[in-house]
């Protein structure tokens, strides 16, 4: 009987799934980045309008339902109009990266104290220095590879190449 030897088969399947996971990893980077971006946008536009509480209240899911649906609305459509999908793919990419990035963001907010510094600085400065931490601090929590010294390519950069299919 002839032994045939799997580990060339499983170690090049292993490779090129581990690639693709890498590659799909940095797509998603890009989406959360995308999303945190519109998040923080619309975010900021509420602050400069002299609605801090709100946005404290949006991130601490205290906010009105209506307020909170105009919100999400405006991140909603600002989302879609940046990630250059369409149709059911656009829907579908929104429906689960922006609650995942709000979900992080409130996350931070009450691990840091947001809401407390909110509630405490009254400028408008201040707030927006308030929730640029926290996108910061949000960034490090979605890719908390830090240390590895990897960073987002830019949106023009070629994605890597992809690795051929495993011989059999």
């Amino acid at each position: 009987m002839k032994k045939i030897n799997l580990f060339p088969t499983i170690f090049s399947a292993a490779r090129a799934t581990g690639l693709r996971a890498w590659q799909t990893g940095l797509l998603f980077q890009k989406v959360a980045r995308t999303a945190l971006d519109t998040i923080q946008d619309v975010l900021r536009a509420e602050i400069k309008n002299g609605n801090a509480q709100l946005v404290a209240d949006f991130l601490a899911d205290k906010a009105l339902p209506a307020a909170k649906a105009l919100l999400l609305k405006r991140m909603t459509t600002r989302l879609l109009m940046r990630i250059g999908l369409r149709g059911a793919l656009a829907s579908s990419v929104v429906g689960w990266i922006l609650p995942f990035v709000l979900e992080k963001m409130i996350q931070v907010g009450v691990k840091t104290g947001f809401f407390e510094k909110i509630k405490n600085h009254d400028s408008v400065t201040d707030a927006l220095h308030r929730l640029d931490e926290l996108k910061r601090a949000v960034w490090k929590i979605i890719t908390p590879d830090a240390g590895s010294s990897a960073e987002l390519l830019p949106d023009d950069a070629p994605m890597p190449p992809a690795l051929p299919a495993p011989k059999q």
